[in-house]
Formats: structure tokens, C-alpha cells, sequence
């Protein structure tokens, strides 16, 4: 092994088991209540604040275990961010739900809060996506930093580092078996952005079940927001 590749190992963050920064999931986690609150008042079936609060509740205490680094996990911290990425999925869903009843079943006259709503709802899409492939995968982001690589439970995505140790030696001394890499909360917000966009996977390919249904089920969304809710809206604004 080069002494760049052995340098390569003791600087990747797995190796300090020091765990994944809090910071990027609670501004992630935030900006996609904030994104709820904001929106419009006929996409909301509950009072406006009730689900953005259970989601803060749920938030605080995942924040108490773990403030700065993710390297903690209990059975009940576990269950709780489960439960608050499948409280914030189930609120953007019913919201665009809720949009596309109203721009099919009503006469829209306001576009342009319908072009702000269907921006809002296709964001957190996104989010939540990015947050839920980052839970799930490869056993969640404590499990991926603080268990050794022969421990951890079988991947849902197969990242391109995770191939590339034959490559030359610039792309295979970053790669998953060369210097022990693994993907955090970005890469995975890249994985939800790109199938978001694209309508399908991209350079990152759902290997079970799960990250199969979510990927398409988050297609599904991002195709409806995109070819119904906002041509409907320019439509409008014409």
C-alpha cells in the first residue's frame, strides 16, 4: 500500500470513529419544516403548526444524544428518526396530494402561489428523500462511522466509490475498500437530487426493495410536481 493511500485511511473520519457532524441534519431537518410551514393554507389538513411541531419534539432529544457528532444509538433514538423522516415525507406527500386535487378539481386564479407551493413541496421532496436513503442505508449514520466495515449490514446503494478500487490510482485511493469511504448525508442528498431531476437513478444504483420503492416513489413525485403541478401554474399565469 502507497504512504499516500496509508495517509488517505488515518485522515477519513471512519477510522477517528468520530462520527458524522449533527449540524448538516438539523439544518436539513429545519429547512424542511420551515418549507411546510410556509405553505399555503388549503395544503395543510391540520392546524398549521401541529406537524411542524411533533417534528421539533421528535428533533430535540435526537439532538440531546448526539449534539455535535453522530456516534450514539439507542434503540429509541433509532425508532424517533425513523419516525421523523416518515413524519416529514408523510406531510410533503399529502400536501402535494392536496395541490394537484385543487388545480384538477377547482379554477385556480392565483399561479404564482401555486408556482411557490409546488417549488416548496418539490424541495422538501428532495429533503426528505436525502434524509431517508441517509437513515436507512448501510444501517443508518452512526452504524456506517462507529461499526467495522465486516459489520455492517448490506448496502441499499452502490456508490461509484464503491467500485472504483481498480481504477487508476488517483480514483482508487479514495475509493470504499481502498480508504474505507463512506457516503454522508451530501451524498446522499445528491443521490435524492439527481433521481429528483432525472426521474431515475443516476451514477447511484438501489441494490434491495426499499431503495427501489423510495426511488420511485420519489420519482413519481418529483414527475408530478413537475409536468402537472407547474405547467398547470404557467398555464395560469398566462
Amino acid at each position: 500500500m502507497t504512504r499516500s493511500r496509508l495517509e488517505s485511511r488515518r485522515r477519513h473520519p471512519r477510522h477517528e470513529r468520530r462520527g458524522e457532524a449533527r449540524l448538516p441534519a438539523v439544518a436539513a431537518t429545519l429547512t424542511a419544516i420551515l418549507l411546510y410551514v410556509a405553505l399555503p393554507e388549503q395544503l395543510l389538513i391540520a392546524p398549521r403548526y401541529l406537524l411542524p411541531a411533533l417534528e421539533v419534539l421528535l428533533l430535540v432529544p435526537l439532538i440531546a444524544v448526539n449534539p455535535r457528532r453522530l456516534t450514539r444509538q439507542t434503540r429509541l433514538s433509532r425508532a424517533g428518526s425513523l419516525t421523523l423522516v416518515a413524519l416529514i415525507g408523510a406531510g410533503n406527500l399529502t400536501a402535494l396530494g392536496m395541490l394537484i386535487h385543487q388545480l384538477v378539481s377547482s379554477q385556480v386564479k392565483d399561479g404564482s402561489q401555486l408556482l411557490v407551493a409546488a417549488l416548496q413541496v418539490w424541495l422538501t421532496d428532495i429533503i426528505v428523500f436525502g434524509l431517508a436513503y441517509w437513515e436507512l442505508d448501510r444501517g443508518g449514520p452512526v452504524t456506517r462511522t462507529q461499526a467495522p466495515r465486516a459489520e455492517l449490514p448490506l448496502a441499499d446503494c452502490r456508490f461509484s466509490q464503491d467500485e472504483n478500487d481498480d481504477a487508476v490510482q488517483e480514483v482508487s485511493e479514495g475509493a470504499s475498500g481502498s480508504a474505507d469511504w463512506v457516503p454522508t448525508l451530501p451524498d446522499y442528498l445528491y443521490v435524492s437530487v439527481t433521481n429528483s431531476t432525472a426521474f431515475s437513478p443516476t451514477d447511484t444504483m438501489p441494490l434491495f426493495t426499499r431503495a427501489k420503492l423510495l426511488m420511485s416513489i420519489e420519482s413519481i413525485a418529483a414527475l408530478l410536481t413537475s409536468l402537472l403541478v407547474i405547467a398547470r401554474a404557467v398555464g395560469v399565469l398566462r
